[in-house]
C-alpha cells in the first residue's frame, strides 16, 4: 500500500507530464476502439446479410457444390420434403432452427420476343413465405429488418429480374425504369428483303411489348423448356454481372421449367439457426443424420461462409487493419511511457538514492516505477474506454451511412462498442501490459543505481 501511494504520489507531482502521457494513451485507446467497434459492425452486418439471404447452412448434393451449377436437373434433391421433415423433426437440430426453405437454382437463356432480345441468365426459384421469414433475422438487434421479397403476393407466373437485365431485354417501358436510354438501331449487312416477305411481314400480327419474358431451360430429359414469366419488378443486385443475368421466380413455376411431371427437385435446402455460434454443433448433427436416416441420399452441407468466399475476404482485410493499426498504437504507447519514466529517473536520481540510504531494497524501487507505469496504464485505460463509450454513441446517433460491398441499400454507420466487453477487457490489459513493459527497462536503471552516486546528484 506504500509503493501505491508513493506511486501515485508521484504521478501527482509533475501533472503536465503526467497529463500528455495520459494524453497519448487516451488517443490510442479511443482510436483503437472506435476501429474495432466499427470492424465489428462491418463483421456482424455482413454475416446477418448473408443469413438472410441464404441461411447459416445449406444442405445441397454432394457433387452439386463443384459441378452442379451446370446441370441442376442431374445434382438435385429427390424427396426434399422428407429430408426437411427429418431435419426439422430432429430432436438436436428443433431448438436451434428458425427457418428450413428449399431454392432450385438453373441456368437458362432469357428472351423478349416482341423486342427481338435475349441472353443467358441465371434463375432461382425459391418459395417467398420461407425466404419472408429468414429476412427477419437479427440476432445482432440492429433493429431495421429485412425487406420482404419482391415477389411477395404475387402471381404463380411472375419474376424479378435485375435492372441490367431489363435494359438487355428492353423492359425499360414496360417496368418504368428511369436513366435507362434505348439501344443503338442495328443496320443490316445484307440484301434487302424482297417485297411480298415484307408485306407478308407486316400483314401478320405483331407481338405486344409488355412486360413478359420467356425463360428457357433444358429439362432433366435434355428437352428444352420454355415458360412465359411476367415481369413485375426489375431490382438491383448489386454486383453488376449478376444484376445483368439475375431472375428470380417462384420454386413451383422454376420446378415444372426443369422437371416438367417428372418428381421434383430443389438444389439446395437452406437452414438458419437461432445464433451464428451454434453452426458447428448443427453441421455434426446433420453428418450423423447423412450417415443414418438420410443416407440413401448423397447429401453435404455448407455454410454461408464457404459459399459466400467474400465474407472472409471482407472481414479478413478488415482485421488486418485492425491488427496493424494495434500494433502502431502499442509501439505508439510503449516509446511515450517508456520515454517518460526515463525522465522521472533522471529528475529522481537523488529521491532513489536516499530511499537506497535509508534501507530500501532494489527489488522495491523496481516496484515503484513498475507500479507507476501500471497505474498510467490503468488510468489512460479507464479513460479511453469512457471517452469512447461517449465518442460511439454519438456516432452511433449521428445518422451516417455507407454502401456495404455487393449491397444495394445503404447501411448505417455504426460503432459497436456497448456490450463488447472482450474487446474493451483485451484493450485495457493490452495498454498496461505495454505500460509495465515501457516502464521495466527505467525502473530496473533505478534499481540498479549505485546510492553514492546518486546522492551526488544533490
Amino acid at each position: 500500500m506504500n509503493t501505491v501511494k508513493l506511486a501515485w504520489r508521484n504521478l501527482l507531482r509533475n501533472r503536465r507530464r503526467t497529463l500528455a502521457t495520459l494524453g497519448t494513451m487516451v488517443a490510442g485507446v479511443v482510436a483503437l476502439l472506435l476501429f474495432g467497434g466499427y470492424n465489428r459492425t462491418v463483421q456482424y452486418g455482413l454475416q446477418t446479410s448473408f443469413v438472410r439471404g441464404m441461411g447459416h447452412l445449406q444442405i445441397q448434393h454432394r457433387d452439386f457444390f463443384l459441378y452442379g451449377s451446370g446441370n441442376p436437373a442431374a445434382y438435385g434433391i429427390r424427396d426434399y420434403q422428407r429430408v426437411m421433415r427429418v431435419v426439422q423433426n430432429d430432436p438436436v437440430l428443433k431448438p436451434m432452427l428458425t427457418v428450413a426453405t428449399p431454392t432450385l437454382s438453373l441456368g437458362g437463356i432469357a428472351g423478349h420476343y416482341a423486342a427481338g432480345a435475349s441472353r443467358t441468365v441465371f434463375a432461382q426459384g425459391s418459395e417467398v413465405d420461407g425466404q419472408n421469414r429468414m429476412r427477419q433475422w437479427d440476432d445482432y438487434h440492429f433493429g431495421a429488418p429485412g425487406k420482404p421479397a419482391a415477389l411477395t403476393g404475387s402471381a404463380p407466373d411472375a419474376a424479378v429480374i435485375g435492372k441490367g437485365l431489363a435494359r438487355v431485354l428492353q423492359l425499360c417501358d414496360a417496368l418504368k425504369m428511369g436513366h435507362c436510354a434505348p439501344p443503338p438501331p442495328t443496320v443490316a449487312a445484307g440484301a434487302a428483303m424482297p417485297t411480298d416477305l415484307a408485306a407478308l411481314s407486316a400483314s401478320s400480327p405483331q407481338p405486344k411489348a409488355d412486360g413478359s419474358i420467356e425463360l428457357l431451360a433444358a429439362t432433366a430429359s435434355g428437352a428444352p423448356n420454355v415458360a412465359r414469366l411476367q415481369v413485375v419488378k426489375a431490382q438491383s443486385m448489386g454486383v453488376k454481372e449478376l444484376d445483368d443475368m439475375f431472375v428470380s421466380l417462384h420454386l413451383a413455376q422454376a420446378q415444372r421449367l426443369v422437371y416438367g411431371s417428372d418428381e421434383p427437385r430443389v438444389t439446395a435446402i437452406a437452414l438458419q439457426l437461432q445464433h451464428t455460434y451454434q453452426i458447428p454443433a448443427a453441421r455434426a448433427r446433420l453428418a450423423q443424420l447423412f450417415n443414418t436416416s438420410l443416407k440413401d441420399q448423397p447429401l453435404a452441407v455448407y455454410d454461408f461462409s464457404e459459399l459466400q468466399p467474400q465474407y472472409g475476404q471482407i472481414t479478413g482485410m478488415f482485421g488486418t487493419i485492425f491488427g496493424f493499426l494495434s500494433i502502431l498504437i502499442g509501439c505508439v504507447s510503449l516509446f511515450t511511457i517508456a520515454n517518460t519514466m526515463n525522465m522521472v529517473v533522471m529528475e529522481r536520481t537523488v529521491e532513489i538514492g536516499t530511499l537506497r540510504a535509508m534501507g530500501l531494497r532494489r527489488g522495491g524501487i523496481q516496484r515503484l516505477f513498475l507500479c507507476e507505469g501500471v497505474m498510467l496504464g490503468g488510468l489512460g485505460s479507464v479513460c479511453g474506454i469512457a471517452l469512447s463509450l461517449l465518442l460511439a454513441a454519438l456516432i452511433n446517433h449521428a445518422g451516417l451511412t455507407w454502401l456495404p460491398p455487393g449491397q444495394v441499400d445503404p447501411a448505417p454507420i455504426y460503432v459497436r462498442l456497448w456490450g463488447e466487453n472482450g474487446m474493451m477487457l483485451a484493450t485495457a490489459l493490452g495498454l498496461m501490459l505495454m505500460a509495465m513493459l515501457s516502464a521495466w527497462w527505467p525502473a530496473r536503471r533505478a534499481a540498479r543505481a549505485v546510492i553514492v552516486d546518486a546522492l551526488r546528484h544533490a
